[in-house]
Order: structure tokens, then C-alpha cells, then sequence
């Protein structure tokens, strides 16, 4: 079928509960990967912090990764701002040339 993405049913195991997930087939490596640090994160949190629960831990690891995606999201809009005013500079250079 043209056009059409080929999907597979997974289940995933994420602080010790299952999520079954329709993914595209060639996301499967990157998802198992994601499942697998956050995994690893939440049980970094668990050893740091042993009066937490496993639902802390888990909000602890979503925090660090929404700072990440944030900080990754501001990098991208200045490199896009700098690249911008790189271009104008550029065509201000060969307006004088």
C-alpha cells in the first residue's frame, strides 16, 4: 500500500507497568532506547532518593527530560535566529561587493 506507514503492536515496560503502543517500524529501536534510559533514569531517582515512590521518581525523570527538550528547543530557535541575521549579513556583503 503506497503511501501508507507499516505499524506493529509493541508493549513496553516503563517504571514497572505495561503500555501496549501501535508504533511505526522503524521507530521500534528509538522507542526501545527512550524506554530503556527512562527506565534506567527513574531507577537512578529511586536509588537517590529511597523515600520516594516509583510515581516520583518517574515525575523526577519527566522533568529532567522536558528541561532537556526545552533547553534543546531554545537552542534551535537561536541557531535559526543566528543563521537569520548570518544570511543577512551575508547579503549585505554582496550588495557591496
Amino acid at each position: 500500500m503506497e503511501g501508507q506507514e507499516e505499524t506493529k503492536n509493541i508493549t513496553v515496560v516503563v517504571a514497572g507497568r505495561p503500555y501496549p503502543l501501535k508504533i511505526r517500524v522503524e521507530d521500534e529501536a528509538s522507542l526501545r532506547k527512550i524506554v530503556k534510559d527512562v527506565n534506567e533514569k527513574i531507577n537512578r531517582f529511586q536509588l537517590t532518593y529511597t523515600q520516594k515512590d516509583k510515581q516520583d521518581c518517574l515525575s523526577m525523570a519527566l522533568l529532567t527530560y522536558a528541561v532537556d527538550l526545552h533547553k534543546t528547543q531554545l537552542a534551535a530557535a537561536q541557531d535559526a535566529h543566528l543563521s537569520a541575521k548570518l544570511s543577512h549579513l551575508e547579503a549585505l556583503l554582496d550588495q557591496e561587493a
